[in-house]
């Protein structure tokens, strides 16, 4: 037997009801929840066989939908039962499809389908039975909004699917199937307007996912590893959500969205660098208030990257750029702390991601408590010791606490920390210069799927800038971004 779903693709049944059962029998022979069942209608002259796997259809429609109809056929002679026939007049199921590739039966029946073998004939029937037992709809905990929908992805991507098709009435709404996966074969859909999205980013998201070569996925992270342009880099250039109304908004903004079976997670492309910023309800309240939050996510990013750079920076090279007072106060908080700054900016900053990593991977009530004791007993324990000074704890807790305004960017604001501190221990204030001016370089040469990572930023304007920074209000925010077969959002002039 064969490894792969796909190894089956071209080979078709004999016509013998018996041994094409045990052809079916035999692929599943070491797997318990196959099943199988013999049905003959009295004064019918043909068999049938139905199978699935226990588990994954509805037991109530498989016997009201499929073996009850089966078993009251009469006065059918065997040459007239086709799998036509079966489809048309015999079955109740809402979707049945006459099937003459193997491959293609035994995946339906993977994904919960019931497969029919008729005696004589090389055209079995699937029909859709899928019914296992799915989580309900709930608001996803990682995105949560005070004002705008509450709905969140699942992992069953038909229920995703509909999620979307539910905000996009249109039929412009396109949605491709492609497996991947020699073992899992797991089904990732591919979702976009044909009237906005550009065919060549179509084309390479294609492209690259028909070079994916792996046994299996089990997440939509695996595709995006392999997908991303510049894996090397530490900002991410696939975007991630589980939240529907976010993929039906880059949707209507010509963008792709990629659904994969068996995860919540739904992957958005292009991804540019300004939604790192952008928040789930920037658009369900007032554009003053979504401009204000959005400006402070920007400064709190800086924040969360520069201060314990800048800090041990000054502290240890440029003392005199600090207030008299200031520095007086901090050379005494130090006196007796046996480590230099940088060593103890990276001893808080190791600690501080211990005591979040910990908060988030024990229950939430443990989670809360850990977070108190650790950011209060511990750190008021470890500045009395003198194994740490008070204003460098300030320093890393403030540049933390600003990191969490930022979550799209956790990953990029901890390398950045971490690398800022060991370039600023050695070069002082100005080797922090220079490894901004690297990172703004290399920022501005990203690209996502051909697109420029800072594209709003390519044209000089406050028009390509009006959901960037700030967020300008629903009239005026007429152009789609620049990537699109069609600009025009809403009619009207620019303002």
């Amino acid at each position: 037997m064969s490894d792969s779903v796909k190894d089956y693709s071209g080979m078709r049944l004999s016509g013998n009801i018996a041994a094409d059962t045990a052809f079916f029998a035999d692929m599943f022979k070491n797997d318990a929840v196959f099943r199988k069942r013999r049905v003959a209608p009295v004064g019918c002259g043909v068999s049938f066989t139905v199978m699935f796997f226990d588990g994954m259809v509805d037991s109530g429609r498989l016997s009201e939908d499929i073996i009850k109809p089966l078993s009251l056929m009469t006065g059918c002679e065997k040459c007239d039962v086709t799998a036509h026939y079966i489809c048309e007049k015999v079955l109740f199921a809402g979707e049945v499809s006459p099937e003459t590739d193997i491959s293609l039966m035994v995946r339906n029946m993977l994904y919960g389908d019931t497969l029919i073998l008729i005696d004589g004939s090389t055209t079995a029937v699937t029909v859709n039975t899928k019914g296992f037992s799915v989580r309900s709809v709930e608001e996803p905990t990682d995105e949560r909004v005070t004002q705008g929908p509450r709905e969140g992805f699942l992992e069953n991507a038909m229920v995703n699917l509909a999620l979307i098709r539910r905000r996009l009435s249109t039929p412009d709404l396109s949605i491709k199937s492609v497996s991947i996966g020699r073992r899992t074969d797991t089904a990732v859909y591919v979702c976009y307007l044909a009237t906005l999205t550009d065919k060549r980013t179509l084309n390479e998201l294609y492209r690259r996912l028909g070079e994916i070569d792996i046994d299996g996925i089990l997440d939509s992270n695996y595709i995006t590893e392999f997908i991303r342009d510049s894996k090397m880099s530490i900002f991410k250039t696939v975007g991630t959500t589980e939240r529907p109304d976010i993929v039906a908004a880059r949707l209507l903004e010509g963008r792709i969205a990629v659904v994969v079976n068996g995860t919540p997670m739904v992957l958005t492309l292009p991804y540019l660098f300004s939604e790192n910023f952008q928040s789930d309800e920037d658009y369900y309240l007032s554009y003053i208030v979504s401009s204000v939050r959005r400006l402070l996510r920007y400064i709190c990013f800086v924040a969360a990257v520069s201060v314990p750079a800048v800090f041990v920076a000054i502290s240890t090279f440029h003392i005199e750029l600090m207030p008299t007072s200031f520095a007086v106060s901090v050379a005494m908080l130090r006196s007796g702390v046996p480590i230099s700054s940088a060593g103890e900016c990276l001893l808080l900053v190791t600690v501080f991601e211990v005591l979040k990593e910990a908060g988030v991977r024990m229950s939430q009530s443990l989670g809360h408590a850990l977070s108190i004791v650790g950011g209060l007993v511990v750190g008021q324990a470890a500045v009395q010791a003198k194994i740490i000074s008070a204003p460098m704890l300030i320093a890393v807790a403030f540049s933390g606490i600003c990191g969490l305004m930022v979550p799209r960017l956790k990953t990029s604001v901890l390398y950045l920390r971490v690398i800022s501190v060991i370039i600023c221990s050695v070069f002082g204030i100005y080797g922090f210069m220079a490894l901004g001016a690297v990172v703004l370089i290399h920022v501005l040469n990203l690209k996502s799927f051909g697109v420029d990572y800072t594209v709003s930023l390519s044209r000089i304007g406050f028009g390509p800038l009006k959901d960037t920074v700030l967020r300008a209000p629903w009239p005026r925010m007429i152009n789609r971004p620049l990537f699109n077969k069609d600009l025009r959002r809403m009619g009207g002039k620019e303002k």
